[in-house]
């Protein structure tokens, strides 16, 4: 997902995110259930698998409609006397079955449950088909609430997308909405008014058009379940193949409103570099049976599996490259290959993924842009609430600011990664990535499948590979709010450090400090460690600024900034007030 805070800003600006009507004036509510991803699973889901998700999507601009028929194909763990899949009670069902025969059902919070006539002994591979249809819920400021996009493209033509990452797979189809319930399969029938397209996940499998109406029929393997997105407009297509590094052939898609080739062409070079990138320094692109491909959406942007949103609006940046197109690109890896168990371990999606971009800026550049990206990230640290809880967690709850760590997902846990790998060395760093990533540290295209893992996954990962125990420094950055202080003092000919982290937890942080033109490697034993200093000579606590730490003069300039916008925003008030009771 694109970064939080920073990013709505742009998205408010992006001129082709027009409505194509005013929201639906009629949309219920979501109940709580529905709302909401990552609750846990009952019992019943627990112990089922969906084998083959069927999907046919009739999408309506025109009345802003969606028809649907689900098969669902299941594979059951233990014997069952009820099926219970996830899905938006405000459409209208007209049909329930299992195995071709109709069924009890109810569906009043969003969890349907649908009844047996007989148990279903362990084993059992049963087809539940839910026909269904009505107006989906609409989004408000997608990608950060859930919901589909109805909109108009520049050219007069219906322009619509879905974006359902907070709020999950059930606001579209029935499925069970948990990061560990993936699909093996997802097959989607997507009907829309010709001329337009729909492009989606996977590969496209062919396309029928008949009494005004097209269908695009696509396939893709264990996307992730919020990752499943309809994308409809007057698209065109850039294609290409790429040779990988690991001897296989990857295709290049990218689907972009038509009349925007120049634009187009301009971002679809982009996506060869950042490709080899991402094979080099993590491994092999994970769904390159598949393809890289990329759509140009009326929302900023989300991670769709082999089709992730694009609507930057071609804007260009003093880093050279489009950052969203970057950022979307990197879940590939940090979402959809490797998933997070529970929405409490989304900084392995976002932390990974967002320190992906000044690592991308140091395999292009070098230093100084890596740096100066580190530092724009640490200027807009939240340290509210831990980056992990230590408990399930819901994804609005993770990232809303208000009630969990918001912004710090990305930014922190990408600073703490910087701060990983200067204490381990690039060998034990990159190779615990892989390991997480892909299960294995010389990954082949074809040998692998999607992973899930949580933050204790990792760790373990990266104590195994080093030979050493860093639950410190996985307890220190992300299972605490505030930042290890790094304390000194200088004492006759001794400059003593002492490291202070929050709750008194040990951190044998060992740290860089230059005295007078040398740079000396203090150990930190204990937490503590000194050096000898002259009199006349000058020091510099970690001058090639290794260590995410504690700050004060950060923490004045975040305060004054806040301070100054409060000023300004009451200004603007107080003057909209004037001018509405034509006071001057």
């Amino acid at each position: 997902m694109p970064f939080a805070m920073p990013v709505r800003r742009c998205l408010l600006a992006v001129a082709l995110c027009v409505p194509a009507v005013a929201l639906h004036a009629e949309q219920p509510p979501l109940t709580a259930t529905t709302a909401a991803t990552g609750l846990p699973r009952t019992p019943e889901q627990l112990a089922t698998t969906i084998e083959l998700a069927d999907l046919a999507f009739k999408v309506d601009p025109a009345r802003k409609w969606l028809d649907a028929d689900a098969h669902l194909t299941l594979r059951l763990a233990r014997p069952l006397q009820a099926l219970v899949v996830d899905l938006d009670r405000n459409y209208t069902v007209s049909a329930v079955e299992v195995d071709g025969r109709p069924v009890r059902w109810s569906n009043p919070e969003g969890r349907m449950r649908i009844a047996l006539e007989s148990p279903l002994p362990a084993g059992a591979r049963p087809v539940l088909h839910i026909r269904y249809a009505g107006h989906p819920h609409e989004a408000k400021k997608a990608p950060w609430d859930g919901g589909i996009v109805w909109a108009t493209a520049p050219t007069g033509e219906p322009w619509v997308a879905t974006a359902v990452q907070g709020e999950g797979c059930d606001l579209l189809w029935p499925c069970i909405d948990h990061p560990l319930a993936k699909p093996e399969r997802v097959v989607q029938h997507i009907t829309v008014p010709a001329p337009l397209v729909a492009a989606s996940n996977g590969v496209q499998t062919g396309m029928d058009e008949k009494d005004g109406w097209r269908t695009y029929h696509w396939s893709a393997r264990q996307p992730a379940t919020y990752a499943i997105a309809l994308n409809i407009g007057p698209y065109e297509l850039l294609q290409a193949e790429y040779k990988s590094r690991y001897g296989n052939t990857i295709p290049l898609r990218f689907w972009y409103l038509k009349g925007r080739r120049a634009q187009a062409e301009g971002l679809f070079s982009q996506f060869a570099p950042m490709l080899d990138f991402f094979e080099e320094m993590i491994g092999p692109y994970p769904f390159g049976d598949e393809k890289m491909g990329v759509v140009e959406t009326p929302h900023l942007g989300m991670e769709h599996q082999t089709i992730n949103a694009y609507g930057n609006d071609y804007r260009k940046a003093e880093t050279g490259y489009d950052w969203l197109l970057q950022h979307e690109f990197a879940h590939e890896w940090f979402g959809n290959q490797l998933t997070n168990t529970d929405w409490d371990d989304f900084w392995l999606h976002e932390g990974f993924a967002t320190y992906m971009q000044p690592l991308y800026l140091q395999w292009l550049r070098g230093d100084m842009e890596y740096y100066a990206a580190l530092m724009k990230m640490r200027s807009v640290l939240m340290l509210k609430h831990p980056v992990v809880a230590g408990h399930p967690m819901l994804e609005k709850d993770v990232s809303d600011a208000s009630r969990g760590p918001g912004n710090d997902v990305y930014y922190k846990g990408a600073l703490m990664l910087h701060t990983l790998r200067g204490l381990i060395g690039d060998d034990a760093f990159f190779r615990s990535i892989r390991e997480l990533v892909y299960g294995s540290d010389a990954p082949r295209p074809g040998q692998f499948r999607p992973r899930q893992a949580s933050t204790d996954d990792f760790v373990a990962i990266v104590n195994r590979v080093t030979g050493r125990d860093y639950r410190w420094f996985f307890d220190a950055y992300l299972r605490t709010v505030q930042l290890p202080a790094l304390l000194v003092e200088r004492d006759g000919g001794m400059l003593r450090l002492r490291w202070q982290v929050e709750g008194g937890r040990t951190f044998p942080m060992p740290v860089q400090v230059r005295i007078g033109r040398r740079v000396v490697e203090v150990p930190m034993t204990g937490g503590q460690g000194a050096v000898a200093i002259a009199a006349d000579e000058s020091y510099t606590l970690d001058p090639h600024s290794k260590v995410l730490r504690d700050l004060p003069y950060m923490a004045e300039f975040q305060q004054d900034q806040a301070e100054r916008a409060r000023a300004a925003a009451e200004a603007a008030k107080a003057a909209a007030s004037n001018a509405a009771t034509g006071k001057r």
